[in-house]
Order: C-alpha cells, then sequence, then structure tokens
C-alpha cells in the first residue's frame, strides 16, 4: 500500500523536484509531457524550478531553433512541448479540441478550418489579424467565435520572438511545419505515468482532455498498486518511488504548473482544504510553494523600480528562513535586473 506521502514523493521524483535535472531543457520538457502555457513566463519558471544551471537563453534558443514549440495541446490549452511530442499527440487529442470547438451551433467547421490554413500558409497572423479575414469569409458568423474554432480545428504554433520571456503580449499563430506521427494512445499513457504516476485513469483522463482510457490501461503491460484510501492506481514497471521518508527541498511552481494540475485527485501535493486558496474562479492557478513535498502557500513577484519582492501567502504557520535561499534565487533568474531582492509575508 502506498501512502500519501509514498504518492509525494514518487510523482516529485518524476517531476525532477526531489533533485533538479543535470541535462537539458528538452529534457526536462519531455518528461515532463509538456508545461502548461497559456503565458509566456511561468514555462521558463517550471523548467527553473526542475533543471541545474538552467539559463533563460537555453530555453530561448530551443524556441527559436523549433525543438520546442508552444502550441494548443492537453486539455485544449496551450502548452510548451518538444516538437516530437506535438508530432506525436497533437492526432490523439484531436477528438478533445474539436468538441471545444463543436460547442458552437451554426458554424461551417470544416470551411472555416480550411479558411485558416489557407489564411495562415501566407505567413503567421495573430488572431487580431486572423479573425476579420476569417469574418470576411464567413459574414454572418462571430469573430470570436471563428477565431476560436481555428485554433481548436487547425495546428498551429506560436512563433517566438525576441521578447524576455520568447512571446508579445498579442502573439502570432502559424503552422507548425512538423508532419505529425501518431504514436497512439498507449505511449501516451506510458508518458504521463513517467511524470505524474503511479496515477488512475481519472488521472489521465483529467490531465489530457480524452476519456475512456481506463480500457486502455487495463489492457497495457502496468504495474498496478493501492494506495491508502483502497484505490487501485497503475504505474509503470521500474518507475521511481522512493519512499515518503524521502527528503523534499523547498520548490517555487509558478501559475498553472503542470504538477498542480495533473491530476483528478490533486491530494498528493495539494491539501482538499486549500484547493480554493489556489485554483480561482476566473480559471486562474496561482503559483504554489513547496515545503517538504506538499503545497504550503501561494506566493507572487511584486516589481517597483530596481526593487524585486517575492510576496508569500502561506495556508499555515510559516518560517521564512527555510524559504530564503531558494526564494532569492528564484528572484534572481526571474527579475534579472533588479538590485533588491527580499520575501515578505503577506496575508
Amino acid at each position: 500500500m502506498l501512502t500519501l506521502r509514498d504518492l509525494n514523493r514518487a510523482t516529485l521524483a518524476r517531476q525532477y523536484l526531489l533533485s533538479r535535472h543535470e541535462g537539458d531543457v528538452g529534457d526536462v520538457v519531455h518528461r515532463l509531457a509538456g508545461l502548461q502555457a497559456q503565458e509566456p513566463r511561468p514555462p521558463y519558471l517550471g523548467v527553473w524550478a526542475r533543471l541545474a544551471g538552467f539559463e533563460r537563453d537555453h530555453l530561448h534558443a530551443a524556441l527559436h531553433a523549433r525543438t520546442l514549440v508552444r502550441a494548443t495541446l492537453w486539455r485544449a490549452t496551450l502548452h510548451l512541448v518538444t516538437a516530437a511530442d506535438f508530432a506525436a499527440f497533437r492526432p490523439a487529442v484531436e477528438p478533445v479540441l474539436a468538441a471545444a470547438a463543436r460547442r458552437f451551433d451554426g458554424v461551417d467547421f470544416a470551411a472555416v478550418g480550411a479558411a485558416a490554413d489557407r489564411l495562415l500558409a501566407a505567413g503567421p497572423m495573430t488572431f487580431n489579424e486572423l479573425r476579420p479575414r476569417l469574418l470576411a469569409e464567413f459574414p454572418d458568423g462571430y469573430d470570436r467565435t471563428l477565431g476560436y474554432v481555428a485554433r481548436m480545428l487547425t495546428p498551429l504554433v506560436v512563433e517566438p520572438t525576441q521578447d524576455r520571456w520568447s512571446y508579445p503580449r498579442d502573439p502570432a499563430f502559424g503552422l507548425p511545419g512538423i508532419e505529425p506521427r501518431p504514436a497512439g494512445l498507449p505511449a501516451l499513457v506510458e508518458r504521463y505515468l513517467a511524470a505524474f504516476g503511479p496515477a488512475s485513469p481519472a488521472d489521465v483522463q483529467t490531465w489530457s482532455g480524452l476519456r475512456g482510457l481506463r480500457k486502455v490501461m487495463t489492457g497495457m503491460d502496468l504495474e498496478r498498486v493501492t494506495d491508502f484510501t483502497g484505490r487501485e492506481l497503475f504505474d509503470l514497471p521500474g518507475a521511481p518511488r522512493p519512499g515518503g521518508d524521502a527528503p523534499a527541498p523547498v520548490r517555487f511552481l509558478p501559475d498553472f504548473d503542470t504538477l498542480v494540475l495533473g491530476h483528478a485527485d490533486r491530494t498528493r501535493v495539494l491539501a482538499d482544504e486549500h484547493k480554493g486558496l489556489v485554483a480561482t474562479k476566473n480559471l486562474r492557478v496561482r503559483a504554489v510553494y513547496l515545503v517538504d513535498g506538499f503545497a504550503a502557500g501561494t506566493w507572487q513577484i511584486k516589481r517597483s523600480g530596481r526593487r524585486a519582492r517575492l510576496l508569500l501567502s502561506p495556508f499555515g504557520p510559516v518560517d521564512l528562513k527555510p524559504l530564503e535561499e531558494e526564494g532569492t534565487r528564484l528572484l534572481a533568474f526571474a527579475e534579472p535586473d533588479a538590485t533588491s531582492l527580499s520575501l515578505e509575508i503577506v496575508p
């Protein structure tokens, strides 16, 4: 039987959060099968938390080399993924993306998708540029709906720029130029378990947006274990499970971090009573910091002139001292031109 701490440490080990990975940025993005990337900065901070010696230019260069891409994938949201994973798994999530698009009535989905393909063949565009062009072809439509349908049905990648976090506020989207190489659902399950296991079919479904995965998982050669609640979980044979006594250092995870969003049952990292403090009503997932492997509070950076402050909102009593070293390192990475760095407790 696996205890709560056993599950916590198993997942942290696979996420490179017990010890930072000694390798390159592509290793981390591949291991996690992507990092959620609605906003440009969080993936940088997510990699920073997991990769030894990571520098901003490492990820920036990989994005411009197209070995990593920012694209719509899991749960119909933007993710930072390897180009190989985009080729392998974009076909697998097409049912999720199509279902998201088809919640709108009165749209000729095939025609809108074809129009978007044709328009973007001329070069990348922002959606503020693409939507009026689509509306000109479908004058009875609604420009926001047309843009959303195009984004769900047409494989696209966000075009990197020279901005600080590689993307501007209103980025351009373009055709990926990546040949699809469908990997199939068993490969998807294996990659999930390598990053998030041990886990249930509901966990994989929550992360991917796909349904009907229990049948896939029961047909695979997976190890079956039981957790402290009596649930049956699946795992890769030989995957790391270091045990609940393994030390877990302080880690700061960004907004929308994949660890927080990766399970139907998030208690292996986030206690139920704290969920409302992390996931907001407007669908924002706040940045959290981990103490002894579990989310112990949320954080945000405030910048005023040359001063950068890391504001911590703990879930309970907190000792600031164990957080100072890692928190100061985070500030130095996120705000490299700041001359004053400090940590503060706020309500």
